[in-house]
């Protein structure tokens, strides 16, 4: 597995589309900020195939630091919840795509992607 960049996208949709690198970097650009804009407003992004954006609530609550045992007040937060869409299901798990569990990426905090049923929870 390697990291892709926004740079390596914009230099392969360039040279795919025989546009030039800058007009598609300020295309891509334009995209991710409308993105951003979207979901802060709090609204909904389905984008067909690929998948769902979605803004969520996570309500406040008390943890614990494990190190000192110390109570802490950690307050609520929005993060943002993606639902994988029919063609990147098809692309991750081929032919076994039903009954998979959703990815969830936490726009507020570090946390890792969680699988719902994998013991780990976000």
């Amino acid at each position: 597995m390697k990291t892709i960049t926004k740079k390596d996208l914009v230099d392969r949709i360039a040279e795919q589309g025989g546009s030039k690198r800058v007009v598609v970097k300020k295309i891509i650009q334009q995209f991710l900020e409308e993105i951003i804009h979207e979901l802060g407003d709090g609204n909904r992004l389905e984008f067909r195939d690929f998948g769902v954006f979605e803004v969520r609530a996570r309500a406040a609550r008390i943890a614990q630091n494990p190190k000192t045992m110390e109570k802490v007040r950690v307050p609520s937060k929005r993060t943002v919840k993606f639902k994988i869409g029919r063609l990147m299901k098809e692309r991750l798990y081929g032919d076994e795509s039903t009954d998979k569990p959703q990815l969830r990426i936490s726009a507020a905090d570090s946390d890792p992607v969680s699988v719902p049923g994998s013991g780990q929870s976000s």
